[in-house]
C-alpha cells in the first residue's frame, strides 16, 4: 500500500509543480469576493476512522477551475510584465504619430559683448584742411573746396556703433517634406504593428497563467481526494487488524499476522499524514496562483465525480483551429510586418532629406538692420533645405540589412512555432483520449477490486484465506481508488491543456480584468 500511495503522490507533486512555478510570478490579487471554504489544517497526529466531511462536501458558491484560472490570469506577474510592454509599445505609437507634426522650436537669448573702440569705415586717413580765409581763390572755388574737405573728413572718421547688450527672440518651424512620403508613414505603421504584437503577447501570457491555475486547482482536488483514499485505506487496515486479532484468538492466525497487520496500520496512519500535508501544499499552490491571502477562505465548489464532456473533432481540424487562434502566431505575424515597415523606413534614411523651414526673429539689435540700432526690430525668412551625407548611405545600408535579417528570422520562428503547435495539439488530443479511456478502465478496475476485497475479507474471517492474501487485496483496492482519482484529475487537466493548445481559453482572459 505504501508503494502505491507514494507513486501516486509523486504524480500529484509533479503535476502541481509547473503550475506552482508559473503562477508564483503573479501580482497582488484583487480583493474579489471569495467563497467560504474550509481549508485543511488537521493535526498530523489525528487519524480519524471516518472520512472528514469537509473533504466530501462541495461548497455552494465555492471555487471552480474556471474561477481559479480567471483570477490566476488576472494576477499573473508575467501578464503584468506584458501589460507594461504593451504600454511601452503604445507610447512608441504616439511618438511616431507626433513625428508627422511640423517641428516648432524657439530660442530666447541675451548676450553681453565686451566693449571695444570701433574702427572707421575706411581706416585712418589724414584729414584735409580747409582753405584759410583770404586765400587767393575765387569765391565759388573757395566755397566748394571747404565743403568737400568737411565731407571727406566726416567720411574718413565714420564708423558703426557697437552695442554690448544683444537680445534675441526666434521661432523656427521645420516641415519634413520628404519624410512624409518616405519614412514617417512606414515608421508609424511599424509602431502600430509592434503594439498589436505586444497586445497578443499579453493575452497569451494571461491565457497561459489561467491554464496553469486551472491545472493547479484540479491537482488540489486530487490531493484532497487522496486524503479520502488514505483514510479509507487506514480504515481497511484497522479492520484487517481487528480480524487478525480475532483469528489469532481462535487459533486460525499466527502472531506474525497480527504484527504485520499492526505494521500496516502504522504505515497507513503515516500515509494519512502525508496525504494531508500534500493537500495543504496543493491548497497553498492554489492560493499562490490566485494570490489570495492566507486568511481568505478556500474550498472547492466543483467535484471530480462528474465526468467531463467528450471532446469532438479530429486532429487535423484541431490543428487548423489552433493555428488560426493562437496569440503567439499573431504576435509573430505583427512583429514581422513591423520589421518589414522598418526596412522601408531604413531605406529612406539613405536618401537626401528635403525640409522646409521658416524663422521669425525679433532682436535688439537686429543684424539685418543696417546700420544697426539699439532697438527691437522684427524680421522673418522662409526657405527649403536639401541635406545628404554619404555617411547616411553607409550606415543606412547596414541598418537595412539588419532589419531584413530580423524580418526573415521572425518568419523562420513562425515556422518553428507552427510545427510546435501541431505537435502540442496532437499530444494534447491524445492525452484527452487516453485520459477518457483510463477513466472508464479505472471505474471497472475499482468495481473489481471492491468485490475482490469483499470476498477475500469474508474468506479470511472464515479462516479460508491468509492474512497475506487479504493484505494484497487491500493494496489492490487502494491502488484502484487512486487510479480512479488520478484518471478523474487527468481527464480535466488534459482538457485544460488541449483548450490552451487550441487557443480556446483566449476569450476567457481577452476581456477579463487587466486586458487592454
Amino acid at each position: 500500500m505504501r508503494v502505491g500511495l507514494g507513486k501516486w503522490w509523486a504524480v500529484v507533486v509533479a503535476a502541481g509543480a509547473p503550475a506552482f512555478a508559473t503562477n508564483a510570478e503573479a501580482q497582488t490579487a484583487p480583493q474579489a469576493s471569495a467563497p467560504a471554504l474550509v481549508p485543511l489544517h488537521t493535526s498530523p497526529s489525528a487519524t480519524p476512522d471516518v472520512v472528514p466531511n469537509e473533504l466530501l462536501a462541495v461548497t455552494p458558491g465555492g471555487l471552480t477551475g474556471a474561477q481559479v484560472g480567471e483570477r490566476a490570469g488576472a494576477t499573473s506577474y508575467n501578464a503584468k510584465a506584458q501589460n507594461e510592454a504593451l504600454k511601452s509599445a503604445a507610447a512608441r505609437v504616439d511618438e511616431a504619430w507626433a513625428a508627422f507634426l511640423p517641428r516648432l522650436s524657439g530660442v530666447a537669448s541675451y548676450t553681453r559683448l565686451s566693449p571695444l573702440t570701433p574702427p572707421s569705415l575706411f581706416g585712418a586717413a589724414p584729414p584735409l584742411q580747409p582753405l584759410a580765409a583770404g586765400t587767393n581763390e575765387p569765391l565759388f572755388r573757395n566755397f566748394y573746396t571747404n565743403n568737400w574737405t568737411g565731407f571727406y573728413n566726416g567720411l574718413a572718421n565714420a564708423s558703426f556703433p557697437v552695442f554690448v547688450n544683444q537680445w534675441l527672440l526666434q521661432a523656427t518651424l521645420t516641415v519634413p517634406i520628404s519624410d512624409y512620403f518616405l519614412r514617417l508613414t512606414q515608421s508609424y505603421s511599424a509602431a502600430t504593428h509592434s503594439r498589436d504584437a505586444a497586445r497578443f503577447d499579453q493575452i497569451a501570457a494571461r491565457a497561459t497563467s489561467a491554464a496553469d491555475g486551472r491545472v493547479t486547482f484540479y491537482t488540489w482536488l486530487g490531493a484532497r481526494g487522496a486524503v479520502i483514499v488514505a483514510v479509507q485505506a487506514l480504515n481497511d487496515q484497522r479492520s484487517h487488524l481487528s480480524l487478525a486479532k480475532n483469528q489469532f484468538d481462535v487459533g486460525q492466525a499466527s502472531k506474525s499476522d497480527v504484527l504485520r497487520a499492526e505494521t500496516n496500520v502504522t504505515s497507513a496512519e503515516l500515509q494519512v499524514v502525508h496525504a494531508k500535508n500534500l493537500a495543504d501544499l496543493s491548497e497553498k499552490q492554489v492560493r499562490v496562483a490566485m494570490h489570495a491571502r492566507d486568511d481568505e477562505p478556500a474550498a472547492p465548489g466543483e467535484s471530480l465525480e462528474v465526468n467531463p464532456p467528450p471532446y469532438q473533432g479530429n486532429v487535423r481540424e484541431l490543428i487548423n483551429e489552433a493555428l488560426a487562434a493562437r496569440m503567439e502566431i499573431r504576435s509573430i505575424d505583427a512583429n514581422a510586418v513591423a520589421a518589414r515597415e522598418q526596412v522601408k523606413a531604413g531605406v529612406a534614411n539613405q536618401l537626401p532629406n528635403l525640409q522646409g523651414f521658416g524663422d521669425a526673429i525679433y532682436a535688439n539689435p537686429n543684424q539685418r538692420l543696417i546700420p544697426p540700432e539699439q532697438e527691437w526690430f522684427p524680421t522673418w525668412d522662409l526657405g527649403v533645405r536639401l541635406t545628404w551625407s554619404p555617411n547616411d548611405t553607409l550606415t543606412g545600408s547596414s541598418n537595412v540589412a539588419d532589419l531584413k535579417a530580423h524580418a526573415a528570422q521572425l518568419e523562420a520562428q513562425k515556422g518553428t512555432l507552427r510545427d510546435n503547435i501541431e505537435i502540442e495539439v496532437t499530444q494534447a488530443f491524445q492525452n484527452v483520449r487516453e485520459a477518457d479511456v483510463s477513466l472508464d478502465s479505472a471505474k471497472h478496475e475499482l468495481e473489481s477490486a471492491e468485490e475482490a476485497y469483499r470476498v477475500t475479507k469474508e474468506l479470511f474471517n472464515n479462516g479460508r484465506a491468509t492474512s497475506t492474501t487479504l493484505t494484497d487485496s487491500e493494496t489492490e483496492l487502494t491502488r484502484s481508488r487512486l487510479d480512479l482519482l488520478t484518471a478523474r484529475v487527468n481527464a480535466r487537466t488534459a482538457r485544460v491543456r488541449l483548450d490552451h493548445a487550441l487557443g480556446r481559453d483566449v476569450h476567457l482572459v481577452d476581456s477579463g480584468p487587466g486586458s487592454q
